[in-house]
């Protein structure tokens, strides 16, 4: 069985004259993990690239360029001549925007005085005469346009409101001298600002407005001007402008890494993780680039201190092709093996694809799942990038579910489409049938739909019993004898497992009974179960053997006995789900199939389209989970006891 990868701890001492350079290589390469992460170090130190980096993120923003999802081919850290590039471009965008800005407040100011203008247009006595009358209180101001009809009606008879504007914004209030102060009161509800108007005013002339009317048509050209000639920069210069933005993307990760590395004037020293197969090549790679200044170490997982004492785990690195790395997020989201244990991922990816198929079977929607695993493998759908790295897993669910669909018959929930390929498969072994396996229920396949679930329990079977096998192996390399041949997921638990189950076979099919040497067997094994935490103790020379005493071991050893032969029974009835599911898509499908015939025509085939919708989706959702659910509870609960540390290789990344 396939183990995790062989690593190696790699310590180098760098020239400060080199240091970028080597973080820069260390990124790009991406097979290298920081031991321990890196400290604070100078986390305050100015971080000249990053300010750079932010200006031109600002500018990217302001020419609405689009993000670069992730770094273009040729990206290196920046040098004197992306220093200065950087600089003019800042300066001309900077330019640019300044004229806009100003060109902006210039339409806002004159289409403000225009907009003012027009709001006394209808004010033609002169303010002076209104302002001395005897037994009148005039207030001319700005309003909310929405509060002008309640203001009206709040005032009612106490002062009459007129609108100065068009929109109601601007508003002459005339009250009695008595009723001033009531007056007042209201408008302060109302928000009310009160406008300056010079004493001798007496309306607006036409050609007044006309004039600045004139002026806001010059303004909004030279703004207009100016925003087209955004748009052309944006458009000259946008490669310009993201080759930078990924150099200093670049510069500033490599700053942020060069402070928190430890130091002298000189020196600074780096030291990591990294896969043993990559080793030498790095070494040979750094030397070169240095120009042989520096110093390279090399330890292996047991001279490591911290190793040894317990204090540190070594990083966990799975290599796998494509199809089976494609798993790999599934095994993480569970735990990490433990440094040198064996990985589990080609079991997962063989028994997700199995499983997943034999629970959907339907040629046609597994054809859509193997189409979107085309299309995402190929980077076709762009909309989710994230995901492109499940198009194995589409591929493989769905080339499971077509040839499951192929033998039980279904194809988009129709179960007369494939007859004559079932007849014709069926008929190359013997006598032709409609359908290889047949398992909607009926009074003629109760004996084959009992074979099939009995198919499923043999699964499950296999399953717990690799992953007994895994945890059995584990424990041997993890130099722990006493987990490996005592407990419930030991080889004494393994045993009783196995034997029962070859006996349960022996008295069906042989049509005898338990006999002696069963129970010798039985108990044999469960009293591995039973003492095994003393057993271990002993076999491991630990002492006292009974670590809480007699009477407290003899109880855990019951409850443990207990607990192995209910999970066991629990783990491979757990399967029967398999079947379950299986049949229960069948129905589901024969139920969209008869609706649609019995609608006919348009009706039909819309009830065809939408049933098959929802079961791909929603079906297929509850499918998935049901697999993870049998691979971790069923699988993964035997050996993943500890988990041990993902390896998180430093490597540059535009966007996390």
């Amino acid at each position: 069985m396939a183990r995790t990868a062989v690593m190696r701890l790699l310590e180098l001492m760098v020239m400060k004259e080199d240091i970028r350079r080597v973080i820069e290589y260390l990124g790009k390469k991406g097979n290298f993990e920081f031991q321990d992460g890196l400290g604070d170090g100078n986390s305050s130190a100015s971080n000249a690239y990053k300010e750079t980096f932010e200006q031109l993120q600002t500018i990217r923003s302001y020419l609405n360029v689009d993000e670069p999802v992730e770094y273009l081919d040729g990206t290196v850290l920046p040098g004197a001549a992306e220093i200065t590039e950087a600089e003019k471009l800042c300066a001309s965008v900077t330019s640019i925007r300044d004229r806009e800005t100003k060109a902006a407040d210039t339409l806002k100011r004159i289409s403000d005085t225009l907009k003012e203008t027009k709001a006394f247009a209808n004010l033609k006595v002169p303010y002076t005469e209104l302002e001395h009358l005897s037994f009148l209180t005039l207030r001319v101001g700005k309003i909310d346009p929405g509060y002008f009809d309640e203001l009206v009606f709040r005032l009612g008879n106490r002062a009459v409101v007129v609108a100065l504007g068009e929109d109601k914004s601007r508003i002459l209030v005339a009250s009695s001298k008595k009723g001033r102060f009531s007056v007042e009161t209201e408008l302060k509800d109302f928000n009310f600002v009160p406008l300056s108007v010079p004493k001798d005013f007496k309306g607006v002339p036409d050609d007044m407005i006309a004039g600045l009317e004139r002026q806001e048509a010059e303004a909004k050209t030279a703004l207009d001007a100016i925003v087209n000639e955004r748009r052309n920069f944006a458009e000259t210069h946008t490669a310009i402008l993201l080759r930078l933005l990924c150099c200093f993307s670049i510069g500033m990760q490599v700053q942020l890494v060069e402070d928190k590395l430890e130091s002298t004037q000189l020196v600074y020293r780096i030291t990591g993780w990294i896969p043993a197969a990559d080793t030498q090549l790095t070494m040979k790679e750094l030397d070169n680039l240095t120009e042989g200044r520096i110093a390279i170490r090399l330890y292996a997982p047991e001279e490591v201190p911290s190793v040894i004492n317990g204090r540190e785990k070594v990083p966990v690195k799975l290599k796998h092709g494509k199809f089976v790395g494609s798993f790999e997020r599934m095994v993480f989201s569970y735990g990490a093996p433990l440094y040198g244990t064996i990985d589990p991922t080609p079991i997962v990816a063989f028994f997700f694809t199995l499983l997943f198929g034999i629970m959907f079977g339907d040629a046609g929607q597994g054809l859509v799942f193997l189409l979107i695993g085309i299309l995402l493998t190929t980077n076709v759908i762009k909309k989710f990038p994230s995901w492109n790295k499940f198009g194995p897993i589409f591929i493989a669910i769905g080339i499971s579910s077509t040839v499951m669909g192929l033998l039980n018959g279904e194809f988009f929930a129709n179960s007369e489409l494939l007859i004559p390929f079932g007849e014709w498969l069926t008929g190359l072994f013997g006598e032709p049938r409609e359908r290889v396996l047949e398992l909607m229920p009926s009074a003629d396949t109760i004996g084959k739909m009992f074979l099939f679930f009995l198919f499923t329990m043999t699964v499950g079977f296999i399953i717990n019993s690799l992953g007994l096998i895994i945890n059995i192996v584990n424990q041997f390399s993890l130099h722990h004898p006493g987990k490996a041949l005592f407990g419930k997921t030991g080889l004494s638990g393994a045993l009783f497992f196995w034997y029962v189950i070859a006996m349960v076979i022996r008295i069906v099919v042989a049509k005898s009974s338990i006999q002696w040497f069963d129970w010798i067997v039985i108990g044999v094994t469960l009293f591995g179960v039973f003492m095994a935490e003393p057993l271990e103790r002993l076999l491991e020379g630990e002492r006292p053997v009974f670590k809480d005493g007699v009477s407290t071991g003899i109880i855990v050893g019951l409850v443990e006995i207990m607990d192995t032969v209910s999970n066991y029974f629990s783990n491979t009835a757990s399967f029967l789900r398999v079947g379950a599911f299986a049949l229960a898509h069948v129905v589901l499908g024969f139920i969209i199939f008869s609706m649609s015939s019995l609608a006919g025509g348009a009706g039909g085939l819309l009830i065809t389209v939408l049933g098959n919708v929802i079961v791909i989706v929603l079906e297929g959702m509850v499918v998935a989970i049901q697999v993870i659910r049998l691979q971790y509870y069923e699988f993964f609960s035997k050996f993943f006891t500890e988990t041990g540390k993902e390896f998180k290789p430093f490597q540059f990344r535009y966007k996390e």
